[in-house]
């Protein structure tokens, strides 16, 4: 498993005293209240840094790290990435996985068919999609929902799904 989780990517600056703007990848955007420091991975370098402040502005987080004090130097950590420690995370409640850990399992009907591999999933507001992508290339889009997503194992290394009619 990857030890480091992205929770988020550093979009832009805000103000001149060096806070940056946050896209979150999270589900839920007060999580950022609960930490005390986070790294930051730019060209494949990762520190650490204390976080001075955190506040939410339109569904964006803004957050003001201890040696980041002007504009300028807000400026560098553009684009760069915000990782926590999984070690240091909170566990997830039942049926909630992180997205990385899915990415790359296999993805079988509850009758042994193989589908493919979780090659990508977004969320449309209302449930996950999964993407899963077979060994020639084509997609199937397959949503969260409990009818289909019937289970995952993460020690197994593999998802099984319902196929209800319509989906494919």
């Amino acid at each position: 498993m990857t030890r480091y989780l992205e929770i988020g990517q550093i979009v832009n600056t805000f103000g001149i005293k060096g806070m940056v703007k946050i896209n979150p990848f999270t589900d839920d955007i007060k999580r950022f209240d609960k930490l005390k420091t986070i790294y930051i991975e730019s060209k494949k370098i990762k520190k650490e840094y204390e976080i001075e402040e955190i506040k939410y502005h339109k569904n964006m987080v803004l957050m003001k790290l201890k040696g980041i004090n002007t504009l300028e130097e807000a400026e560098q950590l553009r684009q760069s990435y915000l990782l926590v420690d999984r070690e240091k995370e909170e566990p997830l409640e039942e049926g909630i996985y992180y997205i990385v850990d899915l990415l790359g399992l296999p993805v079988y009907t509850d009758e042994g068919v193989l589908l493919g591999k979780v090659d990508d999933i977004f969320n449309t507001g209302s449930n996950d999609i999964y993407v899963v992508k077979n060994e020639l290339g084509k997609q199937i889009l397959l949503p969260g929902i409990p009818d289909v997503l019937k289970k995952v194992d993460l020690e197994e290394k593999r998802i099984t799904v319902h196929l209800i009619p319509g989906l494919m």
